[in-house]
């Protein structure tokens, strides 16, 4: 059995294999499985108890991980000492930060291998107490099930079957084992010999027999088949429900029904980190485009619904109509008085580049040609599909490229918006603190127009709000961390940067939203650019009556900021100095003072960019996603273990108020009415009382054979219990109560209520005569309400069974008819 803990620990390891690039993971996990069951048997060889045997693997697991990662520090190379648990705890950090920092797959750097040791090590610990010291191998099961999990909650695409099926069989391994050790456990098999079919001549000797073996072997297959079954149902089911598999039944998308489905991706914010964000800084994508004033940015998303928290998008609901077809794409909203042109760009996208099922195309597009089901969500413009992604594909797109000025934008007041504009891209949450919206009217305070607004909003990011471009900073989670980016921290990247303006834009009721995609990337041969994983990135857009959707830039650009980021024409001041500006501000000063930020504090530190520090830093212009510790999970994942171990209780204490509560009177019918009898069934009191005494002894770990009578069941409760006066004569109540329940015809009315009375104190003589352990397990964990769900699933099956036959038969009767 520890040998096959360990296999299953192994094989149940292989779905962490999209978490890393190379496969240094796996053998510093075997590393950890191998010492963990050593500690194990080690607990086993000198018989110490089981709450030690963990401790045992956790403590070899250490030893292990100070012999690998902190030999230099360690006593004798292997034995821990305070300088070398002080060193993995750093290693072990440097892991966290670089982890939060990476998108799967990461660099197997020292403090990563570090995490996955110890995390497959502690996995082998508990699946090792379970299986081999506790002999429970079945829920061995739930901690192999919670490697599966993490690649599952990081990755888009989860885990692959193959590696699904190496963990299954490594599970069914174990289980196979356990239980040809508990039949073992029984000793040699009794069978009996077989009859020779040739009966030997007078006078020759028989010849010999081979010793008889049990013929297990049919049940062994069906066992083989039953559990090759199961896994290759949970592998192919599925693929076979449209609910589950992202692209419909067996990947058929919307099948031929052509009705409307609702577009669901993970977070744009985190998925395109996962996907594009590498080391080597890959390249994305590279395009040619003929537009004279230069390249815009290729947007992927426009995020419309911020819920206090995170931006997204609302869901998408499509349907064939929204299919491209080689036709034109509705016009951009609000377009109308801003000079425009077409423009016409040709991308292809580097093979490499998995799941993406939005295309990056320059704002507004007007008609995209590229083989596959594409679809445009009308309202946003976004080009989507439902089961093709974008590696690999060459598209050219035709786009309307508005370029406003500062004139355009500042006359935008004078045109109202429409309603459906207003009431979605200016909804902010109530729960945004007071201080934010406070501080976006101190920003703002001078500007007579909404351009005006916008311009001072972009500047005060840019340049004298003291912010600080930082890859290191963690993404926002929480709407607080959205506040410490505003009004304390002051660091991030373009996340923060671009939902924080679209945000104080929305308190001061100009409708934004927060658009992701890349930055025009770098000219590598003349007329045509190549975008790398760098050039990711997030930007607000405002909409201006007239102008429609109009993009700015808060994120600090060039070596200072995001390396690639261009700052639009119309949202710079037109005249530098303290002169009025076209755009309505009464002044704008072009100075970096700390004077001019509203919210500056005094020592406010140059802005600066963090180095490129080797492979344990962020790629240069890369936005990461830092993800902290969260209590939430955990504290949800707890109210669900608690539910569920409340289950069995639960159960109990309704079986136990069904049984009493059919034997209640009905109401009498009046005030002035008769009343009914005190037990209307004196069987079934009888009955009700017995069965309870029963569930409560085997919830109390006695023993109660099933063939035992009443009296002879409660002879040997009382000389097992040695029970008072009291117990004895309540237990012989019950019992002599059950006796003529069964075997009289003509019964004497027990009432209910003496019988309760009695099931009560016998109880409590149970609850006395067993240990603290068996009364919180009998509280608790009721061993009567599993018998009870077995007996109602046979109880089920029978059922089936005789439907089944009836079923069968119904043809034959009817011709017979």
């Amino acid at each position: 059995m520890t040998l096959m803990a360990g296999l299953a620990t192994l094989a149940g390891s292989a779905g962490l294999y999209p978490l890393f690039e190379s496969n240094g993971w796996f053998w510093a996990g075997l590393g950890s499985v191998l010492a963990v069951a050593g500690g194990g048997l080690l607990a086993r060889r000198f018989r110490l108890p089981a709450v030690v045997s963990p401790l045992a693997g956790l403590a070899a697991l250490l030893v292990y991980l100070t012999a690998v990662y902190a030999r230099d520090s360690a006593w004798l190379w292997v034995v821990p000492s305070p300088a070398s648990l002080r060193y993995l705890s750093d290693l072990a950090a440097e892991g966290w930060d670089a982890a939060n920092r990476y998108a799967a797959p990461v660099p197997l750097v020292p403090g990563i291998a570090l995490l996955a040791s110890a995390g497959v090590g502690a996995v082998a610990t508990l699946v090792d107490l379970l299986a081999v010291r506790l002999r429970r191998a079945a829920p061995a099961g739930l901690p192999l099930l919670a490697m599966y999990s993490v690649p599952a909650a990081v990755r888009d695409d989860g885990v692959g079957w193959i590696a699904f099926g190496v963990g299954a069989a490594g599970f069914l391994a174990l289980l196979m084992a356990d239980a040809r050790e508990r039949v073992g456990g029984w000793g040699r098999t009794v069978t009996a010999r077989r009859r020779a079919g040739d009966v030997p001549m007078a006078g020759a000797q028989a010849p010999e027999e081979p010793r008889p073996r049990a013929d297990g072997a049919a049940l062994a297959a069906s066992g083989r088949r039953i559990g090759a079954g199961a896994v290759a149902v949970a592998v192919a089911l599925p693929m076979a429900v449209p609910g589950i598999h992202p692209r419909g039944m067996f990947g058929l998308g919307e099948g031929s029904g052509g009705g409307t489905q609702t577009v669901t991706t993970p977070d744009p914010l985190v998925s395109l980190k996962r996907e594009l964000t590498r080391v080597d800084d890959s390249v994305v994508l590279t395009y040619r485009s003929d537009d004279p004033a230069g390249p815009d940015y290729l947007r992927l998303y426009a995020l419309d619904r911020f819920d206090g928290d995170r931006w997204t998008y609302t869901a998408l609901k499509s349907s064939s109509k929204d299919r491209l077809s080689d036709r034109d794409i509705p016009a951009p909203p609000g377009l109308e008085v801003a000079p425009a042109h077409e423009v016409t760009t040709r991308v292809r996208v580097r093979p490499e580049v998995r799941n993406m099922t939005f295309l990056p195309v320059p704002y507004a597009p007007s008609r995209v040609s590229i083989k596959g089901d594409w679809r445009v969500h009308p309202a946003s413009l976004m080009v989507y599909s439902l089961r093709d992604s974008a590696g690999g594909r060459s598209f050219t797109v035709r786009s309307l490229r508005a370029q406003p000025t500062a004139a355009n934008l500042a006359s935008a007041g004078g045109f109202p918006y429409p309603a459906e504009i207003a009431s979605r891209y200016t909804a902010v949450p109530r729960n945004v603190p007071p201080e934010v919206r406070a501080l976006a009217q101190k920003v703002t305070a001078g500007a007579s127009t909404m351009h005006g607004q916008a311009v001072r909003l972009q500047r005060w990011f840019t340049q004298t709000g003291g912010f600080v471009y930082d890859l290191a900073a963690p993404a926002p989670q929480h709407g607080s961390d959205l506040v410490d980016f505003l009004l304390h921290s002051k660091r991030g990247y373009c996340e923060q940067y671009a939902a924080a303006m679209a945000l104080l834009a929305r308190i001061l009721g100009i409708p934004s939203r927060v658009a992701m995609g890349y930055t025009p990337g770098t000219e590598t041969r003349p007329g045509e650019w190549t975008v790398r994983s760098r050039d990711a990135h997030a930007w607000p857009e405002l909409y201006f009556a007239g102008s429609g959707w109009v993009r700015f830039e808060p994120t600090p650009s060039g070596s200072s900021g995001q390396g690639t980021a261009t700052t639009p024409v119309y949202s710079q001041p037109a005249v530098p100095g303290g002169s009025q500006q076209s755009d309505g501000s009464s002044d704008i000063p072009s100075s970096d003072s700390p004077e001019d930020d509203p919210t500056a504090t005094a020592g406010a530190g140059p802005r600066h960019r963090q180095d490129d520090e080797g492979p344990e830093s962020a790629p240069v212009g890369a936005e990461e996603d830092g993800r902290g510790f969260s209590a939430a999970p955990w504290l949800a994942g707890a109210l669900l273990v608690g539910l569920l171990m409340a289950v069995p209780m639960l159960l109990r204490l309704l079986t136990r108020r069904r049984r009493w509560a059919v034997l209640v009177p009905p109401p009498s019918a009046g005030p002035a009415g008769p009343r009914a009898p005190a037990a209307t069934d004196p069987a079934g009191a009888a009955h009700a009382a017995w069965r309870e005494m029963r569930a409560d002894a085997l919830d109390h770990g006695l023993d109660w054979p099933p063939s035992d009578t009443p009296r002879a069941a409660a002879r040997r409760l009382g000389e097992l219990l040695e029970l008072d006066a009291a117990g004895s004569e309540a237990l012989g109540r019950i019992a002599r109560a059950e006796e003529l329940a069964r075997y009289s015809r003509s019964l004497p009315p027990a009432p209910p209520e003496r019988l309760r009375a009695d099931v009560r104190t016998v109880r409590e003589a149970f609850a006395a005569s067993v240990g603290r352990r068996a009364r919180w397990r009998a509280r608790l964990l009721p061993p009567s309400t599993l018998a009870e769900a077995r007996g109602t699933l046979r109880s089920a099956g029978g059922r089936a069974a005789e439907l089944t036959e009836w079923l069968n038969g119904l043809p034959a009767r009817l011709r017979r008819r």
